[in-house]
């Protein structure tokens, strides 16, 4: 029974619930510019999961992406870099993007 509390606990730390993440986006302001299911100024999260989440690597590219900023992938408006945001948080926001942001 302990070994599966510890299995659950340490679940519990990899995946971040998601009310979490959204807060996280709220935070960061990207619910300024993206929602889950439809394009606001820039594209909706679940576009970007079908459109990356098969790709090897996906989580730590979007994270890249993210911190950096950049243009052109979605159309003409850029995004805006977020170097303020750690490594963690990125990562958070990619996971929780990949996953459709639910």
């Amino acid at each position: 029974m302990k070994l599966i509390h510890a299995a659950i606990a340490a679940t519990s730390l990899l995946v971040p619930p998601a009310f979490a993440s959204m807060d996280l986006a709220k935070k960061n302001a990207c619910m300024s510019c993206h929602a889950a299911d439809k394009k606001l100024v820039g594209p909706a999260y679940q576009e970007v999961a079908k459109k990356y989440g098969d790709q090897k690597d996906a989580v730590a590219n979007l994270a890249k992406s993210i911190k950096a900023g950049g243009a052109g992938k979605w159309g003409p408006v850029p995004m805006p870099a977020q170097p303020a945001l750690s490594d963690a948080d990125a990562k958070t926001l990619a996971s929780w993007i990949l996953a459709g942001a639910k």
